[in-house]
């Protein structure tokens, strides 16, 4: 119990929701012992970080922000929460995932749920969920203060960061916060050209507080926690697309209670253990920007905005062979977004793209995790249930956007609501401590999203089409399958895992020809809609071995299929993909050597508008070409009395490899060599 109470009150930075939360990985982003992490360092972006976690890929559409996928799906199948708290990006082009609005400064560790075994905050999540964990000073025995900054160079782009954060702790008070900052120049890509607008500069600000009650007449402890979070990103160029954005701004808050039970006294009864109740309000604004581009035919101003206020109440006990939580979340989300056309000569044209819809969503989550008893002689296992049921209403708050898509959808209501939900169950066990496996399998739906719903002309410059809401799409859902298996034979270890989400109403853009393009060059109009199923499949092969103390060698490759009702290849489906890595620490010194690439994407979505931009302005379908790498990257750690110093050395890219993912929006190339330096000092 006294463990509890130190990882309740904030000793250690996760929040109390993982204790018997089914995480599939931790990628850790600030100090702390164990868990994967970036080569770079706590001075690496969130999207360096993403990189190093199974099952997630990113969409890149320039240096900045680039958009998660897990599994295979983009964010209208995910949950991404930050200390579980929602939050809506502003962007209709997807510029500012909600993992663009915090730094590695203010972040303890990145955890990931793959599939429809969510986290409880978690809604909508068929792909997978996401939960960026704050970090914390926690409370104290003793009172402590501590320093620390960063610093780091790259060469390619003039990429510099700077950081640097405070903290003090002590019994019953705690506050840490900090401020970071980056600034990029325009990249090189592996031919030595210039990669223009891929600039971008960026600052967060953060600070979070805790206070706790003393214990009294044997009802436990409490603490009260708060978090101020200011990200504020601006001249950030995306190469990918037709504009760039003047500022993408956030403001995030939160105020939570969390509460410990006083101890059973061990007499196997079972007792209410945790209770974290939080209230959290956040606001983005994103604008986007076209006035430095060069021969814009027409100028175009595109502001959006999400506002979201909720809420959750979890609450943890074990009973038993049980450990449960329940958890009651409910959120508001409004999103609005518009564009002002100024054609020269003419009286300028205005448009509502995201009619300020409204979403009051309300859920219930219940997770048990039982230890099933020894038979045979091995291992019970663990089975793991979880389970969600949320209700959902949406209303057009913007009577023009409300007119404007019922003239292509007549009849159509001002205000809507949808029931989702989803319920997975997965088992794992031991056999003789060198063979551990896992299977589940689970049921979930979604809504639809406000650009699938209202969206209006929204333009996609992946396939050059404009895009449609249809307030008429069914919701979605997916049946999943996964396994698991591990073997471990002496110092070598090999990881079996793979998954399968078979679709009904999957939704996607259908080509609609009665209609006319509204983007100047654009192909046409897609207007969303539901096909009657869909399939996506993963599977990965990992293989580690430690032939002697302190050298390491790892492997994986990993392979996918996305598939949709008449058999044609989905969009964005990760071809085969592969990565290696060997490393070796000897006392403050570690030096590690990593090759990865993917090979030819044959099965490209022809159907759906994956293309390769060539170099004199033409466009063909054709698939994505063959690519591998070499980084190298070392680190060595000085500690001086209390002081503690880290000097890391890489350069990625070494033989300055011209290439682009599969991933890269419009093949948009990725940096050529690229050198590295950071210091990271701490007191």
């Amino acid at each position: 119990m006294v463990g509890l109470l130190l990882f309740m009150i904030g000793l250690q930075a996760d929040t109390i929701a993982t204790s018997s939360q089914k995480l599939d990985e931790v990628v850790v982003v600030s100090r702390g012992q164990g868990g994967k992490r970036s080569a770079k360092g706590q001075v690496a972006t969130i999207d360096e970080h993403l990189q190093e976690l199974n099952h997630v890929e990113l969409v890149r559409r320039g240096s900045y922000a680039w958009e998660p996928m897990v599994n295979n799906m983009q964010t209208e199948r995910l949950s991404t929460t930050i200390d579980g708290m929602k939050i809506f990006y502003a962007c209709t082009d997807k510029m500012d995932p909600v993992t663009s609005y915090v730094e590695s400064g203010n972040l303890q560790s990145i955890s990931l749920n793959s599939g429809l075994n969510g986290n409880p905050q978690a809604t909508g999540n068929i792909g997978g969920a996401l939960d960026l964990r704050l970090r914390k000073a926690g409370f104290s025995d003793n009172v402590l203060n501590g320093l620390s900054a960063q610093a780091g160079y790259e060469t390619n782009g003039n990429v510099q960061v700077y950081g640097a954060d405070g903290s003090h702790s002590s019994r019953r008070f705690y506050v840490n916060g900090g401020a970071f900052y980056r600034h990029a120049d325009n990249y090189k890509a592996g031919d030595g050209k210039k990669v223009e607008f891929s600039q971008f500069q960026k600052v967060n600000v953060f600070t979070n507080a805790g206070f706790s009650f003393p214990p009294s007449g044997g009802d436990g402890r409490g603490a009260l926690e708060a978090t101020f979070i200011y990200d504020r990103a601006s001249d950030v160029g995306y190469p990918a697309l037709n504009m760039d954005v003047a500022k993408a701004e956030a403001f995030i808050t939160s105020l939570a209670y969390k509460h410990l039970f006083p101890s059973n006294g061990g007499d196997g009864r079972g007792a209410l253990e945790t209770w974290e109740t939080k209230g959290y309000y956040n606001h983005i604004t994103h604008v986007m920007d076209d006035t430095t581009r060069p021969d814009v035919e027409i100028h175009m101003d595109m502001p959006g905005e999400s506002w979201t206020a909720g809420a959750y109440s979890l609450l943890m006990g074990s009973f038993g062979r049980h450990q449960a939580q329940l958890n009651l979340d409910g959120y508001y989300n409004r999103l609005f977004a518009d564009m002002t056309m100024y054609p020269g000569g003419a009286a300028p044209m205005y448009m509502v793209t995201w009619p300020d819809v409204g979403t009051l969503n309300t859920g219930v989550a219940l997770t048990d995790v039982i230890r099933l008893p020894s038979f045979g002689g091995t291992e019970g296992g663990l089975l793991h249930l979880s389970g969600k049921l949320s209700w959902q209403h949406q209303r057009l708050n913007n009577d023009e956007g409300y007119k404007a898509l019922s003239v292509f959808f007549p009849g159509m209501q001002q205000a809507y609501h949808q029931t989702t939900g989803r319920i997975a169950a997965n088992f794992n066990s031991s056999i003789l401590q060198f063979f551990n496996f896992s299977i589940g399998m689970g049921w979930g739906s979604r809504a639809p999203t406000v650009t699938e719903a209202y969206g209006y002309y929204l333009n996609n410059t992946f396939d050059q089409y404009d895009y449609i809401g249809n307030p008429r799409l069914k919701n979605e859902s997916a049946i999943e399958l996964n396994t698991n298996y591990q073997f471990i034979i002496h110092n070598a270890q090999f990881t079996i895992d793979a998954n399968a989400f078979f679709f009904s109403n999957y939704i996607i853009g259908q080509l609609e020809r009665r209609l006319s393009a509204m983007t100047v060059g654009a192909e046409g109009v897609k207007v969303y809609g539901n096909i009657d199923h869909a399939t996506i499949a993963n599977a990965s092969l990992t293989a580690e071995w430690k032939p002697v103390n302190g050298l390491r060698w790892s492997a994986k490759g990993t392979y996918s299929i996305g598939r949709d009702d008449e058999g044609d290849p989905l969009p964005l489906i990760a071809p085969f993909t592969y990565q290696s890595r060997l490393s070796y620490a000897t006392g403050p010194l570690s030096l590690q050597a990593e090759v990865k690439g993917h090979v030819r994407q044959a099965k490209y979505g022809k159907k759906y508008g994956e293309r390769l931009r060539v170099g004199d302005g033409t466009s063909g379908m054709t698939e994505t070409a063959a690519w591998t790498i070499l980084n190298l990257s070392a680190n060595y750690q000085l500690s001086i009395v209390n002081c503690q110093l880290i000097i890391r050395a890489g350069v990625e890219n070494l033989f300055d490899k011209y290439y682009a993912t599969y991933a890269d929006w419009c093949h948009i190339p990725q940096k050529g060599r690229n050198i590295y330096v950071n210091l990271s000092f701490e007191i």
